[in-house]
């Protein structure tokens, strides 16, 4: 089962329409593990819209949370205890993209964050990332956390307006290659997705080091 890990260096930046567009190319199956806020509507659902996806492959949550915060906190006011075991990969057929939630530290519990579950996986991970201000940083120091535990970076998607020099610098100094960047789509709707997807991002790349 060839598993793909989407995660982010911040909330918002639009890890849920890659992902989306990352399983509607595969005609993967999608997860998100922990949903923290669903109002309107969760991640899934998105995906669901913008995945051209038929609904059995857009799996249900592990822990769908109603509290919008991190999701220590939101369990916390919930009043749900997180426990590793049921946030272990699902087995599907085909492959499967799992989607994190927030950046790559957000905590799960006390003691637990998402990059310490992705270790936990042992799988490939797509870092996003923004193209502006203040994504060498953020970008960088998500890869070094992610190092720091081992786990395996298929490589970096950009999403937003063109930034050449940030596309560059980046993987360089990560050694790390690029998968393209997505531009902000308008409409955005399945259509523009996979085409934009089919034209802006190089799969090619993630499949050669995953």
């Amino acid at each position: 089962m060839t598993v793909l890990i989407v995660t982010g260096t911040d909330t918002d930046i639009g890890k849920t329409v890659f992902a989306a567009g990352l399983a509607g190319a595969l005609g993967a199956s999608y997860w998100k593990p922990v949903q923290a806020g669903i109002d309107p509507s969760g991640d899934k659902e998105r995906v669901a819209a913008l995945s051209g996806l038929p609904p059995e492959k857009i799996l249900p949550e592990a822990y769908r949370l109603n509290t919008p915060a991190s999701p220590h906190l939101a369990a916390r006011i919930d009043g749900v205890k997180i426990d590793l075991a049921r946030l272990a990969l699902p087995q599907v057929e085909g492959p499967l993209v799992v989607e994190g939630a927030g950046g790559v530290l957000v905590p799960i519990t006390e003691t637990l964050t998402m990059a310490d579950l992705f270790a936990y996986w042992g799988r490939p991970v797509i870092l996003c990332a923004r193209t502006g201000l203040g994504t060498i940083n953020h970008s960088l120091l998500s890869i070094e956390a992610l190092r720091a535990r081992k786990v395996p970076i298929a490589g970096i998607a950009f999403i937003g307006e063109a930034h050449d020099e940030n596309q560059r610098i980046i993987p360089q100094i990560a050694g790390l290659p690029s998968l393209g960047r997505l531009p902000h789509l308008d409409p955005l709707d399945a259509d523009s997705l996979k085409q934009a997807f089919a034209t802006h991002i190089r799969l090619s790349e993630t499949f050669n080091r995953g």
